[in-house]
């Protein structure tokens, strides 16, 4: 199997392969905790940090492990990052941590990051495996941030409530008050409509990749401008 390039890897983590929308796993915390910005942005951060670093150290024992042991040595690296990140938000966000619950240890559970170790890490260098792990992360992290601020907008008319749950004190002021007098929308707020925006998203990026491919296709069949047949007759001496 050829290896990728960073550039294809970054391509694949950020749009061709994302994790939320394209491989839709981890959809349970994606899902759950989606409600607003600031969720969506601490588990964000708390999944990329495991999965970066799951990946930087699978890739460091890819070759001392065996087949036998593979996996359970891959979710006790995945289960040990998990808990240090816990530990860190118990310790500096903590009123986030509370909010976010049981999603944070079950990032242990999380496919993508599994999915990731096995698939990839496992049988790549270190760098491609870092940077495939950063990547796949971030394109996960930003499909979060992006349905948590459509249902924070829709759900409560506001952006960026409570950020210094995450950011601390210099955070405090960061709320935008979209639609003033607004009606809380239950719907969106709950997860069925986590799943309406989330089936959106999907739709959105399948739409945008189809125009893509259409337009590549035209850009590949259409003639070279200038070009034109010439018939010759007659003898050349």
């Amino acid at each position: 199997m050829a290896t990728k390039t960073l550039s294809e890897i970054t391509a694949d983590g950020l749009w061709h392969n994302n994790p939320g929308l394209v491989q839709l796993l981890g959809l349970c915390p994606l899902l759950g905790v989606s409600s607003s910005v600031v969720n969506a942005l601490g588990l964000g951060l708390a999944t990329m940090l495991v999965l970066t670093g799951s990946n930087l150290a699978v890739s460091l024992i890819r070759s001392a492990v065996t087949d036998a042991v593979r996996l359970p040595a891959f979710v006790m690296i995945i289960a040990a990052l998990t808990t240090c990140i816990e530990l860190l938000m118990q310790a500096f966000t903590y009123e986030l941590y509370q909010i976010l619950g049981i999603f944070i240890p079950l990032i242990v559970t999380n496919c993508v990051i599994l999915g990731r170790a096995d698939a990839f890490a496992s049988k790549n260098p270190i760098l491609p495996s870092l940077v495939d792990g950063f990547m796949m992360s971030l394109g996960f992290a930003l499909v979060l941030v992006v349905l948590g601020g459509l249902r924070e907008l829709v759900g409560h008319g506001t952006l960026f409530a409570g950020m210094d749950l995450l950011l601390g004190p210099i955070a405090a002021n960061w709320k935008l008050v979209i639609f003033a007098n607004y009606t809380d929308v239950l719907f969106v707020i709950l997860p069925p409509g986590a799943f309406l925006f989330m089936g959106l998203l999907i739709a959105l990026k399948n739409v945008i990749d189809a125009k893509v491919k259409a337009r590549a296709e035209a850009r590949i069949s259409k003639p070279a401008a200038g070009s034109k047949r010439v018939r010759v007759t007659g003898t050349i001496s």
